[in-house]
């Protein structure tokens, strides 16, 4: 059974203001008692942190109880030891643990990767990575697959011809504070900031792999079955904080999101054009969850050419998603 947070919550006793302030008003004198569900979630997207600031998991009776394991393989193994609910972040973490034998399966997809591979002042061509170090995040998950891609069409292979660093998620940072490293793969406000501040544009994932899928949610499968009703509800939220982000009235809101996790120096200019990209980009957030299958089915190929997983040969995407609980979860709004 869903474990139950017992705790007394006038309706409409907190409304989120700003970017995430949280006011406390009072209740109507009558009004009714609300238990909250908790569910333990890793997460880091803007949908997660709008749904979360936003109140709409609570308006979905739902209370998060936020987990960071600090690396991807932590939180995998924190998954199968059934110390995390819910991944909401990168799906290429959930792809890795089934190619590890984990019953997980995808259950939303929220954007896809819109990256770009940028090189220190000097660096003008892929080519000019040979016999260098790149900076990365892990050497295995999908910003290092999509690296390794591109620097394949330019005939370098990894360890031959250039060396991989894990420095975290901050790669601009890294590259900042070491000039070994001489390249990265970036998206976003940070990307646009290293433009700014002298390094290279090397190529874009989107022209040299296509759309691939990036961001959503993904579970056991256990997990979800025993919580139908809890995960229906938690995709809801999150599909009301999707719809709630594409709405043009919330662009100055949700500009404000944006900045607010932005690193500092960025710009006006830099959060408006990330803003762009979120809504109509390419890369752009996904209509209400929807998963997109090809974009799944192309980061399978992807990780079978470059890591040779399932013996060079992927699966159907279709033995990876379970879209069953979105379907609930619109119903449960169109409903409302």
């Amino acid at each position: 059974m869903p474990r139950l947070l017992k705790r007394v919550a006038s309706i409409a006793a907190v409304t989120i203001v700003a970017f995430g302030a949280i006011v406390l008003l009072p209740g109507p004198a009558n009004s009714a008692e609300r238990q909250l569900e908790t569910v333990r979630v890793e997460g880091g997207t803007i949908t997660f942190r709008v749904a979360h600031q936003q109140g709409f998991f609570e308006k979905h009776g739902i209370l998060i109880e936020p987990v960071d394991s600090g690396t991807g393989a932590a939180m995998i193994d924190a998954l199968a030891r059934g110390q995390i609910d819910i991944v909401d972040g990168g799906l290429d973490n959930g792809i890795a643990a089934r190619a590890k034998g984990l019953d997980a399966v995808i259950v939303s997809g929220t954007s896809l990767a819109g990256q770009e591979l940028i090189g220190r002042a000097g660096i003008t061509s892929i080519a000019d990575l040979r016999g260098k170090t790149i900076a990365v995040d892990s050497t295995d998950m999908q910003a290092a697959l999509v690296l390794k891609k591109m620097l394949r069409s330019g005939g370098l292979v990894p360890e031959r011809d250039y060396q991989l660093k894990v420095v975290g998620a901050n790669r601009l940072r890294a590259m900042r504070e070491n000039p070994e490293y001489v390249a990265a793969m970036l998206a976003g406000t940070q990307a646009s900031l290293a433009k700014q501040e002298g390094y290279v544009l090397l190529g874009k994932s989107l022209d040299s792999i296509g759309p691939v899928a990036y961001h959503g949610s993904f579970v056991l499968r256990r997990w979800a079955r025993d919580h139908a009703d809890l995960l229906t509800r938690y995709i809801a939220a999150e599909i009301e904080a999707q719809r709630w982000i594409l709405a043009p009235n919330n662009r100055e809101a949700v500009l404000g999101v944006i900045r607010k996790s932005s690193m500092p120096g960025v710009t006006d200019r830099m959060i408006e054009d990330a803003y762009e990209e979120q809504v109509r980009g390419r890369g752009a957030l996904t209509e209400d969850l929807r998963l997109d299958v090809p974009a799944l089915q192309n980061f399978l190929r992807l990780r079978a050419e470059v890591e040779g997983t399932w013996n060079g040969s992927p699966p159907a995407a279709s033995t990876l998603y379970d879209l069953s609980y979105r379907e609930r979860a619109l119903k449960l709004l169109r409903g409302r």
